[in-house]
């Protein structure tokens, strides 16, 4: 069946929405493909439908291919699943609830976790249903706080969502391996360049964690590698803790005044003058910065955390997001500072020397006091000393301070050794594509999913979830191969195959076009053809904009007995013979 422009609803736009900040979200709303309702909520036009479609189809056809089976879930769920599993309060605000007229507390599902384990816990109960796996393509639903780039962060999305079911450890990991194998040949059909990267399992729980992530500069997610082979997101780095140092020829701390020193480097130029070191000269590295926050917890308490490290280095935010959640991290302000009377805001350190006002007592209270990986005992430092210009000198973790544990946080830098002694890191941006979990059984034993065993013994069932980006997807496609002129698909996700844009006013260019377009649809290709009064510059521009992978040009030079043949992606432009133009199209086509 042809499609013709004149009938389709679409409005191509000549200008980019005011809200756009990527190049994927200006291209699909300037081509037609999707128009925004409110902030994260985008409505699909018939183009865009067509490459979500496909992007679902593919998805579809790789999790069958694995012998999982596919389910539907509905969207409006009930609070009592989510409470057994703390999800209701861990999510936080995230979470869209509503009540319904009963006063019934329901959400709108982020994940369906609860559920699926809720519905095999419903129709199975014997090892000999085990293994199983179940999917959903479905709607899904996240209250972002700044939802932003389109389809990339929104508060509505498509998802595809999958659980394994089995009986032993051993079932898990090949449940896990056959999924990590269906994400590849996924993001490989999707001509995506990705990599699998360690991640953080958050909110989700379990033990091992990857993400897919297709590289691209405006991503939101900072990944490392390095050229021995490992790869983390940076909330997932782990970097060992440095090895402890000699510290029996540091003399004891020393409290100096330090005025005019209120930053890291102009504390490091005054210790250099002043207070020289004998081995080497003072380095921002040898100064220990303690950073305040305020947590908020799922129930609404604040508690206060400090974080030392080496001043050289930042606090990441995502990286500390990442290892309190599900608290949330809030800035540590003026009225805290009130709360906490012993801390001086700009000079504040650990120890006896600076008035012991980090850390916790035997009975919990105080500053809870975390350090860097780098900050063991024997290490040597600068900080502040708890009072207005003053400075502790030569204060030694171990002997003059100890913390309550290590919180691995600060940045991580280009040229940073790999955790595994693989090379030195490079720092990427990408989009989050796909995340897998090896669940083990968090939501099993919330839920009480358990199955007799060969011995007819009752046993906990494992899981594993695996998650896609389903509309994220057509985004992220779009994403990384659009170019200054249009989007430009993939032709295994284009919503046509070729587009035959008929030009001038002469009858026998659009009627020429007609009969290819017939003949090409009779082949098997899916064609989209430009029969609309308009200009060749109007309906060339909107072919580029519309991005199919090919394009047929029917105008000036029929009566030459050619037509010219365009490539989207790379511009090329061929004359063909009117008579082997078809065959030359199907070819391109079908490869």
């Amino acid at each position: 069946m042809i499609t013709r422009m004149s009938e389709l609803f679409v409005r191509t736009l000549r200008e980019d929405p005011a809200d756009a900040e990527v190049p994927s979200h200006r291209w699909l709303v300037r081509a037609g493909y999707i128009r925004r309702v409110a902030p994260g909520i985008y409505s699909w036009l018939p183009l865009g439908l067509k490459v979500l479609h496909k992007v679902e189809q593919i998805v579809r056809e790789e999790m069958d291919a694995i012998g999982a089976q596919e389910v539907r879930f509905p969207a409006l769920l009930p609070r009592e699943p989510y409470e057994a599993t703390d999800r209701w309060t861990e999510y936080g605000p995230n979470l869209l609830r509503l009540t319904d007229r009963k006063g019934a507390d329901m959400l709108l599902g982020p994940t369906h976790e609860e559920m699926f384990t809720l519905m095999v816990k419903d129709l199975y109960s014997s090892y000999k249903d085990l293994p199983l796996s179940l999917y959903q393509i479905q709607t899904k639903y996240r209250d972002e706080a700044r939802p932003r780039a389109g389809l990339l962060r929104g508060r509505e999305f498509v998802m595809k969502d999958s659980y394994s079911f089995d009986i032993d450890d051993a079932g898990l990991a090949a449940s896990y391996d056959a999924h990590r194998i269906a994400y590849q040949r996924i993001f490989d059909r999707l001509c995506l360049e990705y990599v699998i990267v360690s991640a953080t399992s958050g909110a989700m729980g379990g033990s091992a964690s990857e993400e897919f992530l297709a590289v691209a500069e405006i991503g939101e997610d900072t990944f490392v590698r390095s050229p021995g082979g490992y790869a983390a997101n940076v909330e997932a780095v782990k970097r060992p803790l440095a090895p402890e140092q000699d510290a029996s020829g540091v003399p004891a701390a020393h409290v100096e005044d330090t005025p005019d020193s209120p930053t890291i480097e102009t504390l490091v130029a005054l210790s250099n003058e002043r207070f020289p070191r004998a081995d080497r000269a003072w380095a921002a590295a040898d100064t220990l910065k303690n950073v305040l926050f305020m947590l908020k917890h799922p129930d609404g308490t604040r508690t206060p955390l400090a974080v030392g490290l080496p001043g050289d280095r930042e606090v990441d935010a995502k990286r500390l997001e990442a290892a309190v959640e599900p608290a949330e991290v809030e800035a540590f302000g003026d009225a805290d500072f009130e709360k906490y009377p012993q801390l001086v805001k700009g000079y504040i350190g650990p120890g006896a020397a600076t008035g012991g006002a980090l850390g916790l007592d035997a009975d919990g209270k105080g500053v809870r006091y975390l350090t860097d990986p780098a900050v063991v005992p024997g290490t040597r430092w600068i900080t502040g000393a708890n009072a207005p210009g003053r400075h502790v000198y030569d204060l030694v973790c171990g002997r003059d301070f100890t913390s309550d544990g290590v919180l691995d946080v600060a940045e991580i830098r280009e040229g940073d050794p790999a955790p595994d002694g693989s090379g030195p890191l490079t720092l990427a941006r990408g989009i989050e594509m796909g995340h897998i979990f090896q669940l083990g059984r968090k939501y099993a034993d919330a839920l009480g999913l358990k199955v007799l065993d060969p011995n007819g013994k009752l046993v906990t069932v494992t899981m594993g979830s695996y998650g896609v980006g389903v509309s994220r997807a057509v985004a992220a496609v779009a994403e990384t191969t659009c170019d200054d002129k249009g989007l430009a698909w993939p032709r295994n996700l284009a919503p046509f195959d070729v587009h035959i844009v008929a030009t001038g006013k002469d009858a026998a260019a659009l009627d020429f076009a007609t009969a290819l377009a017939h003949e090409l649809d009779e082949a098997g290709v899916s064609v989209l053809l430009d029969d609309r009064k308009a200009s060749p510059g109007v309906k060339f521009a909107d072919a580029e904009v519309l991005g199919m992978p090919t394009s047929v040009v029917v105008g000036r030079t029929l009566a030459d007995g050619v037509v010219e043949v365009r490539d989207r992606a790379s511009g090329e432009k061929t004359e063909v013979g009117v008579d082997v133009v078809a065959n030359h199209v199907v070819a391109l086509v079908k490869g």
